[in-house]
């Protein structure tokens, strides 16, 4: 029941960051201080970018790169504000299901620790048993030997007498 709640929040959460960047586009350009901070973020990503683009393409980048105008650096760099808050909130739910499931295995190997323990456990108890009931044995066989064939056959009457047997042979 926790699984498709937890999934249908990060949905919702991710539906709800693209209005929520599309609002912060549209007020990035009406500040003041705002809107000279994004023109100098805008202008460096567009030296950034041309100065890749040049070197994938071979072309010279010791040349001048012309600034950008004032408009298009606030609608490039409101898009890219806009872009980084949802990939923000996507890596945020990333982030949160990661952790979510690592928990779940971390405690599916606790689980799986204390079965193997209890199964060493139950291993250990069995061998006791089995080592205590070949003495037994032995100590069965050790005293039909010294009755011989008819110790075997009155059992029931030698209890007593094996009761104080038993002590000399352990």
């Amino acid at each position: 029941m926790v699984l498709p709640l937890v999934k249908l929040g990060a949905l919702a959460l991710k539906s709800f960051s693209k209005p929520i960047a599309n609002r912060l586009k549209k007020e990035a350009g009406v500040h003041p201080k705002f809107r000279n901070f994004i023109v100098g973020i805008a202008q460096a990503n567009h030296r950034l970018t041309t100065n890749v683009q040049r070197r994938i393409y071979g072309h010279a980048t010791d040349v001048e790169i012309r600034p950008l105008n004032e408009e298009k650096a606030v609608k490039a760099a409101s898009e890219l504000i806009g872009e980084l808050f949802i990939f923000t909130v996507a890596g945020i739910a990333l982030l949160f299901e990661w952790q979510r499931s690592s928990s779940k295995e971390a405690r599916k190997e606790e689980i799986r620790k204390q079965e193997m323990e209890a199964i060493r456990q139950r291993e250990e108890d069995l061998s006791k048993e089995v080592e205590l009931l070949k003495l037994k044995l032995v100590d069965i066989e050790n005293l039909t030997k010294a009755r011989g064939l008819s110790g075997v056959f009155h059992f029931r009457n030698a209890q007593p007498e094996a009761a104080a047997q038993t002590p000399e042979a352990a």
